[in-house]
């Protein structure tokens, strides 16, 4: 049964809605892919903070377009399911690329991160990174090392100042 134009209307806007909540997205094909399996990986990825779903390649194309986003042609053709990551893309991009090395059925195909096309390759080494806590904790260990260090030279050269004046006082007579 074909699908009405009015619905096609609301599926590009919907994928509109995707694209606009997401700094990144992760396509890949899943012919083959049992519906549990999909399931399985729609979870994976929604406890990594993003959203996976299948979509219609010709909608997706007009609201990729309209988005403002170019992608190869070749990335929509087939079957294709995105992964949109709202703000942890690296988490989500691990739970996709392990799904695809545990399954056959499941390819990568390409990435959008903040509007730049990245290849599988670089999708697989964006899922390598650490989950974002860890690297803003990282960061910050980063950022406060140099303050520490001030911090330990400062202390360092005051406890010297006391400790001469103290040898001072003692080497002076009492009433001096």
């Amino acid at each position: 049964m074909p699908v009405t134009r009015e619905r096609k209307e609301g599926l590009v806007e919907t994928y509109r809605g995707w694209l606009e909540g997401s700094s990144g997205l992760i396509l890949a094909s899943y012919s083959g892919m049992s519906v549990r399996g999909l399931e399985d990986l729609r979870r994976k990825v929604r406890d990594a903070g993003g959203e996976f779903h299948v979509v219609k390649n010709r909608l997706m194309a007009l609201a990729l377009r309209e988005a403002g986003v170019e992608l190869p042609a070749q990335a929509l053709e087939g079957t294709t399911a995105i992964g949109f990551a709202s703000d942890d893309i690296p988490a989500v991009a691990k739970a996709i690329v392990d799904a695809a090395r545990q399954s056959e059925a499941l390819v990568l195909k390409i990435g959008v991160v903040d509007g730049r096309v990245v290849e599988r390759v670089q999708v697989e080494r964006l899922a390598e990174l650490p989950p974002l806590p860890v690297l803003r904790a990282q960061l910050l260990g980063v950022i406060r090392a140099p303050a520490g260090r001030v911090a330990g030279a400062l202390a360092g050269s005051v406890r010297q100042v006391v400790n001469v004046v103290k040898a001072y006082s003692e080497t002076q007579p009492a009433g001096a």
